[in-house]
């Protein structure tokens, strides 16, 4: 009788939450429910939540795929402050990812978006349904990079 072994995959984590001045929690909620519908192992860290919650669960979830913030009050370019800083020093080393209502008035303009990157977001998105296979992506993106790492180490 051979006897072998078999690992289960690691689950894939993602750090959840909503921008610091914001408390709307539904959408929070039916992005959690779905991720983890799909198999993710969803750090939740609700509502009203600052950029260094973010980084503190990053520290504690080294290996999560990326950082998922929800704004509906279109606040959240005065609640990152400080998300540049974070990841400069290391203690956000995953993608950022933010979605929702990203700024106030009914004029919804470009330069909304080109600011959030210069912030340090490294994706937005315009609806929910696009965050599993933008997740999807970023895994792949990192197997091929790490492939490559490997490739290179054994040459």
């Amino acid at each position: 009788m051979r006897i072998t072994s078999h690992q289960e995959p690691t689950a894939r984590t993602v750090i959840l939450g909503v921008a610091a001045s914001d408390s709307h929690a539904v959408a929070n909620h039916l992005i959690a429910y779905s991720l983890r519908g799909l198999g993710f192992d969803v750090v939740n860290l609700g509502t009203c939540t600052p950029v260094e919650e973010f980084a503190e669960a990053c520290v504690r979830h080294p290996d999560a795929e990326a950082v998922v913030i929800g704004s509906l009050n279109g606040h959240i370019h005065e609640d990152l402050r400080g998300l540049d800083r974070a990841k400069q020093s290391g203690r956000i080393t995953c993608p950022v990812i933010v979605g929702g209502n990203l700024s106030v008035g009914s004029h919804k303009g470009g330069t909304s978006h080109d600011r959030l990157y210069a912030a340090g977001v490294d994706h937005i998105l315009s609806d929910p349904a696009e965050l599993p296979g933008l997740l999807d992506a970023l895994r792949a993106e990192r197997t091929s990079a790490a492939a490559n790492r490997t490739g290179l180490a054994a040459s």
